[in-house]
């Protein structure tokens, strides 16, 4: 038997315990009216935790920044965090790694994470290079061949060093025909800078700085290679199984985020030469060997084809290509590579609208 004191107390905390209950169930119950009243494209509830979307510095990717800032990731529902890289391959290491859900990255180098075995989804494809990036070479270098014992730079196992592979095995070399130097991007444009290597592969913004070496040119780009250099958005497959409704929400914003970019372009430009760190009209230039693909492009990109505008036909060349050059040693498993399921759904919800 309780002292009288002892079950006042009681009394006075079980009160308590209602009070607190009851305000739980009151702000629970508003932050599901807000949620369920909001007219924002989709239903699903915004999620608690947030997207971590690995990001580097690549004008392809700079439009993911116009839809933070435009509050374009809310009005679809999703929590979104960028993680931007100033390493590229440090963002496909997370992702690797399971640190990121999602990242912006090429297909080679998702076909290259997938053969040294990461599961990763393309859901989404973002852009073409179709100039930025670039081999530069010093003065007295004006071919291919030229570089045949030269020191070349570029971030290994990444993508200019994939566009190197594919310019010297057009002129008829291959990587020992050459003194390779792998370097982190920014430091390889450093080095090039400075005198310490002949030639480098870089992507813009890092191509300014290459050619700021007196006597430099570009040797060959990506606009040498159609099709070959495309950047997509990219999930792990355990992040798409858990969070599908997320990964709809991350292409609904893309697509949405090039409707704002159109018809804002001075503001957006803004936003994306301050992300990059340069001025609007450098930026421009930056974006001239980029094009971004909107959902067209993505229509076709997702069906089989003969050409490398069919995502499926150029992971196929680009699988042969990396095992030839001994960048992974057996072609992977690619039939479960591509998702369009997003993709198409936007595509159903505009054909929709329009008919309305």
């Amino acid at each position: 038997m309780f002292p009288r004191g002892c079950m006042k107390l009681r009394t006075l905390l079980t009160l308590l315990v209602v009070f607190l209950v009851s305000l739980i169930v009151s702000v629970s119950c508003t932050r599901s009216e807000q949620v369920s009243t909001s007219s924002t494209p989709t239903t699903t509830p915004v999620t608690s935790a947030p997207i971590k979307l690995g990001l580097n510095i690549w004008a392809g990717f700079f439009p993911w920044q116009v839809a933070k800032e435009e509050k374009l990731f809310e009005a679809n529902k999703v929590n979104v965090d960028l993680k931007w890289f100033d390493a590229y391959l440090d963002s496909i290491n997370a992702l690797r790694a399971g640190q990121l859900d999602a990242n912006g990255q090429t297909l080679n180098d998702v076909i290259s994470s997938i053969a040294a075995g990461s599961d990763q989804v393309i859901v989404l494809a973002i852009d073409n290079s179709t100039g930025s990036d670039k081999i530069i070479a010093r003065e007295g270098i004006n071919s291919i061949a030229d570089l045949k014992g030269k020191k070349v730079a570029a971030e290994e196992g990444t993508v200019d060093h994939f566009l190197l592979l594919l310019g010297l095995k057009k002129a008829g070399l291959t990587q020992a025909d050459i003194q390779f130097r792998p370097l982190e991007t920014g430091a390889a444009a450093a080095a090039f800078v400075a005198g310490q290597v002949d030639a480098v592969g870089v992507f813009a913004p890092f191509t300014t700085k290459a050619l700021s070496r007196p006597g430099s040119k570009e040797l060959f780009s990506s606009k040498d290679f159609p099709g070959a250099i495309s950047d997509h958005l990219v999930v792990s497959r355990k992040f798409l199984n858990e969070h599908p409704q997320d990964v709809q929400g991350l292409v609904n914003t893309w697509f949405q985020t090039l409707d704002f970019i159109a018809a804002n372009s001075e503001k957006s430009y803004e936003i994306m030469a301050k992300r990059a760190g340069v001025s609007v009209d450098e930026y421009k230039k930056f974006e001239e060997g980029v094009t971004l693909l909107g959902l067209k492009e993505n229509l076709k990109a997702f069906r089989p084809g003969k050409d490398m505008t069919s995502l499926q036909y150029a992971a196929e060349e680009i699988s042969k290509f990396l095992v030839g050059t001994g960048l992974i040693k057996q072609v992977p498993n690619l039939s479960k590579l591509f998702d369009d399921r997003f993709v198409k759904s936007f595509a159903q919800r505009v054909e929709s609208s329009e008919g309305t």
